[in-house]
């Protein structure tokens, strides 16, 4: 059977989300055949049975199987048996707009585009996820990630979140790289850079992301992004921002700070103690934000914003240290960012 777009979403153990991000799927408006393709880890809670009575109601609803449980095999089984000209990834985390695939469809069809997709746009569910909503609402949280705010207008981005593509570019590319358990979406992206193609992020695209919802699953969200953080910038050190090496830096000064080394230690300290400045700044630019985010704050809220920068930037941090020890360092892509940026 014909399809025009076959949407791939990896799953597992996500009954908290999935009815209700399953049905933003199922209503999307596309003047075309669509087919909806579940990976599933395999699921330890109620998400297989859920995906079940979706399939029995949805003809378009398909469900495989990921044996390994790693998200870039998921992407890969999915696009063996994926029947579309187009390939969509959607987030089993995300509410996406009802016209996402549409728009992404058309935008591609116009021609100069390999990737499209939308800003990240952070949406709460629960009490820390929207306190990790709020603080991705700041260029603090955002990490100089362009896709991560909505802006006016089209932009060329770097890495998108999720998105859509021609079939034609994932084949040229043999789809996502499996030893990429984490940035597997960014090392694509490096990929497809580095062959001259473009990818844009629009801002009708912009979909809503629920982050975790608890200090310990961000902190081991950010620690894995981290690690394979520096896993990219070793294959590909053009795909290194100079935000990149903020966390780590940190990292080591919070380390130096404990150092029985005087000078080491003063100056760790020193950049610890400018980094809080920064996250009591800006906590402090929020509370006079008030009701004017989006995310719509309390004052806990906005108290416990310290907590949430510390558990972002220090996994990320650390993880990346460790990315390093275990996939060696990227030193070409230091010496490419410290080039760029005394440029």
């Amino acid at each position: 059977m014909r399809v025009d777009v076959s949407v791939l979403t990896p799953v597992l153990n996500e009954e908290e989300h999935i009815r209700e991000v399953a049905a933003k799927m199922l209503a999307q408006r596309f003047d075309g055949t669509i087919e909806f393709i579940f990976i599933d880890g395999p699921s330890e809670d109620r998400t297989s049975e859920i995906l079940l009575e979706l399939q029995r109601a949805d003809p378009r609803v398909r469900i495989l199987q990921n044996p390994r449980r790693s998200t870039p095999v998921s992407l890969n089984i999915g696009l063996a048996h994926a029947r579309g000209a187009y390939i969509a990834r959607m987030d089993a985390h995300t509410l996406y707009p009802e016209d996402y695939l549409a728009r992404g469809v058309t935008r591609l069809r116009r021609g100069g585009a390999d990737h499209v997709s939308g800003p990240q746009l952070a949406r709460g569910d629960g009490t820390w996820s929207r306190r990790v909503a709020l603080a991705l609402e700041t260029p603090l949280g955002r990490g100089g990630a362009q896709f991560r705010q909505a802006g006016a207008s089209e932009i060329e981005v770097d890495s998108g979140f999720t998105g859509v593509w021609p079939r034609s570019v994932l084949e040229a590319h043999s789809g996502w790289d499996e030893d990429w358990h984490n940035d597997q979406d960014s090392e694509l992206a490096a990929r497809i850079r580095g062959s001259g193609g473009r990818i844009l992020c629009l801002p009708e695209m912009g979909a809503q992301y629920i982050p975790r919802d608890s200090l310990s699953a961000l902190a081991r969200q950010y620690w894995r992004y981290g690690v394979y953080r520096a896993k990219t910038s070793g294959a590909h050190p053009e795909s290194m921002r100079r935000s990149h090496l903020l966390a780590p830096s940190l990292a080591l000064s919070l380390a130096a700070a404990i150092l029985p080394l005087g000078r080491v230690r003063r100056l760790g300290r020193l950049a610890v103690a400018l980094w809080c400045a920064a996250v009591v700044g800006v906590a402090t630019a929020e509370t006079r934000r008030g009701n004017n985010s989006e995310v719509d704050p309390t004052a806990a809220d906005v108290a416990t914003l310290p907590a949430v920068f510390g558990a972002m930037h220090l996994a990320w941090g650390f993880g990346f240290l460790v990315g390093c020890v275990r996939f060696g360092p990227p030193l070409r892509a230091l010496a490419h960012t410290l080039r760029r940026s005394g440029a």
